[in-house]
């Protein structure tokens, strides 16, 4: 096939599956729940009123507050560490484990080059926190890459450590958004039975949004689960 325009040969058609391909590619390298590099949990199939918080970027000064919450409303969650912030705050990562909350692994460095690097640089990356973590008991095959960037090194790399992606269906926006108002309208209309909220342990709206949104999953009869309770709920429909 090609276009005929005013007797000359356009080879225009040629480059319309190109940039179709790189559309799809950019957009299933940052969208996790396309499956696009590799499969991805970001949900639970259940008419159960079961969710899963989730906590990026920790342990930071203001992970100890998130517990205080959490403790208070017998909840649980699911922290997605990162390795030097475990070697800055181990008395934390301490207590976030002592109170039955899962720990799962979120890179060493959470390098803003994540998308660049290359398998061996991933691979590294993931096995520096692993051993971290395994100094403290824990032994976690989720992770979370970050910005929930995937690529064909990260998909290799995720492989090779023999990692589930855990990704999620509710991505908050608190590392963007500052009103906390505007956050919580990010989660609370879309919250569904197996829904896995995005969330960051760094910020004090943050924390803010949390203490409101647990009160509202409270009157709607909600459970939170960890990421790994919630895969098993999954498997169990």
């Amino acid at each position: 096939m090609y276009f005929v325009f005013k007797g000359k040969i356009s080879f225009l058609w040629l480059f319309v599956p190109l940039f179709c391909w790189l559309g799809l590619t950019s957009w299933g390298a940052f969208d996790l729940r396309l499956n696009y590099f590799t499969t991805v949990f970001t949900k639970a199939e259940t008419n159960k009123k079961l969710i899963a918080l989730t906590f990026d970027d920790g342990p930071t000064e203001f992970t100890p507050q998130i517990l205080d919450l959490l403790k208070k409303n017998q909840a649980k969650a699911t922290f997605f560490c990162i390795g030097s912030q475990i070697e800055k705050y181990p008395e934390i990562l301490k207590r976030i484990i002592k109170e039955g909350h899962q720990v799962a692994n979120h890179t060493f460095s959470h390098t803003n080059k994540m998308g660049f690097l290359s398998k061996d640089e991933v691979i590294d990356e993931i096995s520096k926190t692993d051993s971290i973590l395994m100094k403290f008991g824990v032994k976690s095959n989720d992770f979370r890459p970050p910005f929930g960037v995937t690529n064909p090194n990260i998909a290799k790399a995720i492989s090779a450590t023999n990692k589930q992606v855990i990704g999620w269906n509710i991505r908050s926006l608190d590392t963007v958004i500052e009103d906390e108002n505007k956050i919580l309208k990010r989660i609370v209309p879309n919250l569904k039975p197996g829904s896995i909220v995005l969330l960051h342990d760094k910020f004090q709206r943050s924390v803010n949004v949390l203490e409101q949104l647990l009160q509202v999953l409270k009157e709607n009869n909600y459970e939170t689960l960890t990421v790994s309770q919630l895969k098993n709920i999954n498997h169990e429909n």
